[in-house]
């Protein structure tokens, strides 16, 4: 099934999926336990630094590989991609999904970019996310506003083609100062206003409720990263101390549990939204 006959399925059930970062085999793996557990799907996110680390094609083989070992109904995303290029080579990889994340840019610039990514994806059958208002990224100020409306997520959706769009409701990247405060009533009328899956970047951190009320309307992917980063470095930092032992296959699998069990509980979560 296509990610975006997926999202459609999940919308006549009121229902989301959590989009999970991974940055080698064993957070990988540890997502892949967490949903073949709990017999759930999953999609597995890599950004650029992650293609970059691990190379693109060891990055798609491997997502492959262990997707079918673990018996998991699993997409491969691109998430908060700026080159067109790079796009272009994950579809040509296969990924089943791409971000275009061209939301610092002016409005026309970015209505422009993602329309050209629909365009390049549609002959692969890839489901297409874009972003809309300003979501803080690692590093950036999470005091600056400027939360998606719905009228501008209605004729941007409808000028692009895209599937899944990435909504400003007052989530942000990375560690939060405070708790967040998600604007549910603004997310309501956006998923009103437009077809699109909706997607909440910035998922670690937030409340499980606030969560929760984001799916009753109408969130349909939820991404997580720094959790899943925060956890195993951790857990590492906290084991190695404890002996001497350098077998790696020895060392890691304390991280990777830590991290199979904070998914587990984020997909029980989201199944009793």
């Amino acid at each position: 099934m296509k990610l975006q006959d997926k999202f459609k399925e999940l919308h006549k059930k009121n229902r989301a999926l959590l989009a999970v970062n991974f940055y080698n085999f064993e957070t990988l793996s540890a997502i892949l336990r967490a949903a073949a557990s709990l017999q759930q799907p999953i999609i597995l996110q890599t950004t650029k630094r992650t293609i970059e680390y691990l190379g693109l094609e060891v990055t798609t083989s491997l997502a492959r590989a262990a997707t079918q070992q673990y018996g998991v109904e699993a997409w491969l995303h691109l998430d908060h991609a700026q080159d067109i290029d790079l796009i272009k080579r994950a579809l040509d990889a296969g990924y089943d999904s791409v971000m275009i994340d061209a939301s610092e840019q002016p409005i026309e610039e970015n209505r422009k970019l993602s329309r050209q990514v629909v365009e390049m994806a549609r002959p692969y059958g890839a489901n297409v996310e874009a972003e809309l208002g300003y979501i803080a990224k690692l590093g950036q100020s999470k005091e600056e506003v400027a939360f998606t409306q719905p009228g501008e997520a209605k004729t941007f959706v409808e000028a692009t083609g895209i599937d899944a769009l990435a909504v400003a409701i007052g989530s942000a990247h990375g560690f939060y100062d405070r708790e967040p405060e998600l604007d549910i009533d603004l997310l309501a009328n956006i998923h009103k206003a437009t077809p699109a899956a909706l997607v909440l970047h910035g998922g670690s951190g937030i409340p499980d409720k606030q969560i929760q009320e984001a799916v009753q309307n109408g969130i349909r992917k939820i991404n997580l990263a720094t959790e899943v980063k925060n956890g195993f470095m951790n857990t590492l930092r906290e084991e190695l101390p404890k002996s001497d032992e350098i077998d790696l296959r020895k060392v890691f699998p304390p991280a990777i549990a830590h991290v199979e069990q904070l998914l587990k509980n984020k997909i029980e979560m989201l199944n009793q939204a």
